[in-house]
């Protein structure tokens, strides 16, 4: 069910693409909401909203948010309906939106039907949307005039723009351009599917390396396979199929309190011997010596070796580079100086993603 309650605009706070951020007066309190102009249209200061506060009554990690259902003071024009496009996303859901998709006619049509292969293009691919950046972050400063394109899933966050570390990446150049598949929605490029979505980033964007993730916001259960970030299996398989070079971040942590996630998480374990169907690279980056123990233990107890190509990669100073672009890295609540390894794994897979770049690429 959803909790719903009016609430007005007091304040416009931040804006970046589709998103804006605000104050509203809701009962006596002034809370932060969300509005997303695809769906909702512009807000004002003054404006009477109808909101959706279910996550902040259910105390979940949405940051505090409601989130615009209808603005009641303003009545949207038929601009938008008129546009190019006859895909819907969130489909038969009350904010159900028309995209133009990467598959229509009049778009990018004919470079999705007349793709043939990825022929080699590396796509990294991990379950945490705070691994992008690391991999991101490694890969422009090795391969500066290489074109990166993020391909979003939609197994967290559905809206692009709530992620205002792809803005940052895009506003910096370090990503030339975004995907959104499924039933994510507000990238450059929209797609029906995983499939379309890489083979877009790579015929249509010019990808020269491809960072397959989800968005803000993944769900995991604490049971061995209910969590979203089971894709990643799947992914691998994926991207073979298309003629690329899967490369997998491993989703590794000394600083997680969970026993479960310590080490290399039964996430990245499950997904990688139960999801993947043929090996993709697995890049591990240089740990302490009891670290790495317990890390080899936990390889030769699932037989990753035979499964994968486990390499050993030292990535960049990844702590350096992230306070030089001034790009925050944070995963779980956690900086790079709580939780050094998490970091240097990504940052491996996109050191790894780089060898694998074309010539010329560098």
């Amino acid at each position: 069910m959803i909790d719903a309650e009016k609430g007005k605009v007091i304040a416009l706070l931040d804006r970046r693409g589709d998103l804006t951020e605000m104050l509203v007066r809701r009962g006596g309190s002034r809370e932060k909401a969300i509005n997303y102009h695809g769906i909702t249209g512009p807000v004002h200061p003054g404006d009477t909203v109808v909101l959706n506060t279910t996550a902040v009554r259910l105390g979940l990690g949405t940051g505090g948010y409601h989130f615009v259902l209808y603005n009641c003071s303003t009545t949207r024009g038929l601009a938008e309906i008129h546009q190019p496009g006859h895909i819907m996303k969130l489909r038969y859901t009350p904010c159900q939106l028309k995209v133009n998709c990467c598959e229509e006619e009049g778009n990018t049509r004919s470079k999705i039907e007349g793709f043939t292969s990825l022929d080699g293009v590396p796509v990294i691919t991990g379950e945490l949307h705070s691994m992008l950046a690391p991999a991101c972050l490694t890969l422009k400063k090795l391969a500066p005039r290489a074109r990166v394109v993020y391909v979003m899933t939609d197994t967290a966050s559905l809206p692009l723009s709530f992620s205002s570390l792809v803005h940052n990446l895009r506003k910096k150049g370090l990503l030339e351009a975004t995907v959104t598949c499924g039933q994510a929605f507000g990238g450059e490029q929209e797609a029906v599917n995983v499939y379309t979505g890489i083979i877009s980033a790579v015929k249509a964007a010019g990808a020269d390396a491809v960072l397959l993730f989800p968005g803000p916001g993944v769900v995991g259960t604490g049971t061995r396979y209910g969590f979203s970030g089971i894709e990643v299996g799947e992914n691998i398989n994926r991207i073979l199929s298309l003629g690329g070079t899967p490369v997998a971040v491993p989703r590794l942590s000394f600083a997680d309190r969970r026993s479960r996630h310590r080490g290399i998480s039964h996430h990245t374990i499950t997904s990688l011997t139960l999801g993947h169907v043929r090996p993709a690279y697995f890049p591990l980056p240089p740990l302490f010596p009891a670290q790495e123990e317990e890390v080899r233990a936990q390889l030769e107890k699932h037989a990753f070796l035979e499964k994968h190509f486990v390499c050993s990669v030292v990535p960049p100073d990844i702590k350096r580079e992230s306070r030089e672009k001034g790009v925050q890295l944070k995963s779980m609540g956690r900086r790079v100086e709580e939780d050094e390894a998490f970091f240097k794994a990504a940052a491996a897979a996109g050191k790894l993603g780089w060898s694998f770049l074309k010539r010329g690429k560098n």
